[in-house]
This record gives C-alpha cells, structure tokens and sequence, in this order.
C-alpha cells in the first residue's frame, strides 16, 4: 500500500514568534531570551526560565497578556491552511498548553501535541513533559501507523524529529544551526518549503 504523507511542524518559530523572546521584550529581562536556537537541553533551558521568572515575579496572568498580543507569523495562516487541504498535518511542539490554547485559534485549531506548565495560584511551579523526545517518538509513532514523515523545524530541539523523519528540513533557522547540520535542505520561504513537501516521494522505495 502506498503510504500517506504526513506533515510535522514545529510551532515557534516557524509558524508563531518565539513565546519567551516576546515576553523577554515585554518584561525587560534579557536572560529569557535563550531560547532552544541557543541551548539544546531542554530541561536545563526550563529550569533555568522558571527560575527567572520567579526571581522577577512573573506570574502566568503575564504571560497571557504577552500571548494575547501575539499572532502567527506573517503568511504562517495562509501556509497551514493550504498545508491542511492536501495533507494530514501535526504540530509538534515543546510549547505548553497554556501558551498554545490562544495561538492555536488563530491558525485554525490544528492538531497540536505539546506539554503542559503547573500553575498554582497564577505561579508558575513547574513543567510536565508529556514524553520524553516526543517530538521523535511521534515520529516514530505515525510511520508505524504506515505514514510518511515529513518534517521541518528551526531549532536544536527539533532535529531528533527532522532526523527520524523520512524526509526534514529546516526552516528560518539561525546560522548555527543550519552550520551545525548542513546535511539538512534549509528554507526561509513558506513557498520554498510549501514545494518541498510537495516534492517529497511518499513511495516505499524512496530513501
């Protein structure tokens, strides 16, 4: 049977600003701009922002206010919607739940898998994964179900991803990144990446 194409995309980045540079800008506080571009260990990244965030008193009401003046990035509606019409497509992100619920419905409520923060009396206490490496275990997961993979994202954090996927790329990443992996097909257009999924051979014989 010829297996069907299935899109992952990773959500900042690619699709909506970066959450944590926004309220960096918004707040003043330049150390939350580190973001998975510059650090690729997720867990040291989190522990050091809700460390940050509670030696400033930032609660989670500020953040929403952040995220209620956030849209998609310019074109990233347009883009998902057509990717929607011709494909199955999966957002696959390390944003949180509460980041996402606001955002999400200004792409047209797709399909997200991401995890969730805990929250107590509007502070911030901790983050619970939903599973380790998820974003390559969903991978893993879809081709079992007979899918081709094909992925694209932006940061350290999404490579697992591109790199189980039959097909990834990346996508309006920064220098390093993209030095880093130069094996990996690297697009700063939505029409250049659009084509390139397209391009993507769903037959079984394709490498």
């Amino acid at each position: 049977m010829r297996p069907q194409k299935l899109v992952t995309l990773d959500v900042e980045g690619v699709l909506i600003p970066e959450v944590w540079i926004n309220l960096a800008r918004r707040t003043g506080i330049d150390a939350l701009v580190v973001t998975t571009r510059d650090e690729p260990d997720y867990d040291r990244l989190m522990q050091k922002r809700l460390s940050i965030l509670d030696e400033h008193g930032v609660n989670m009401s500020d953040l929403r206010a952040v995220l209620a003046e956030m849209g998609p990035l310019d074109g990233a509606r347009e883009f998902l919607d057509s990717l929607r019409a011709d494909y199955q497509v999966v957002l696959l992100s390390d944003t949180f739940e509460q980041f996402a619920a606001p955002l999400m419905s200004q792409l047209g409520q797709p399909a997200i898998l991401c995890h969730q923060l805990q929250v107590t009396d509007d502070h911030i206490v901790d983050y619970v994964l939903r599973i380790d490496d998820h974003k390559r275990r969903s991978v893993q997961a879809f081709q079992a179900l007979n899918y081709q993979v094909v992925s694209a994202g932006d940061s350290y954090n999404d490579l697992s991803m591109l790199r189980a996927a039959d097909a990834g790329a990346l996508f309006m990443a920064p220098a390093n990144v993209i030095a880093e992996n130069a094996d990996l097909p690297s697009f700063a257009d939505y029409d250049d990446l659009r084509a390139w999924i397209d391009s993507a051979d769903p037959s079984p014989s394709a490498t």
